[in-house]
């Protein structure tokens, strides 16, 4: 455990980094592994730190990630796919060994915390006006 949580807090921290200074992770072009990141980000503070006991970072105490998050959440069609009740339910219900009685924990809204504007276009380059011709 304390060696894997060493690891992903390095790996958090390193995401961080290129964030501040990146638009996307992979540059100033969206990409699937930002699809991928996001999804991954999405639920870490309310499932993965405390299902996953990986509480060392959180996305929403981290201001780079967070905006990063807030921009793909807020692109058109993305907001409506994400159902943070269905992700908790499936996750703290779907393992018995980990949570016996199947305990959903109310959270802290981080949906609600995507809503808010981000600031992203200071970082690199404006995303095409035609979202639906991503180059992926």
């Amino acid at each position: 455990y304390n060696k894997a949580v060493a690891s992903l807090t390095v790996a958090f921290d390193k995401i961080d980094g290129i964030l501040q200074k990146s638009r996307f992770i992979a540059g100033n072009r969206f990409t699937l592994a930002d699809v991928r990141l996001f999804v991954t980000l999405l639920r870490f503070d309310e499932v993965y730190t405390c299902y996953f006991k990986a509480n060392t970072r959180m996305v929403s105490h981290t201001p780079a990630i967070l905006n990063y998050v807030r921009e793909i959440y807020q692109m058109p069609g993305v907001k409506e796919t994400v159902v943070m009740d269905q992700i908790k339910i499936h996750y703290y219900t779907s393992h018995p060994n980990f949570n016996y009685f199947a305990i959903v924990p109310m959270g802290m809204d981080f949906v609600g915390k995507l809503e808010a504007p981000h600031d992203r276009w200071k970082i690199g380059s404006p995303l095409s006006p035609i979202l639906g011709l991503l180059p992926f």
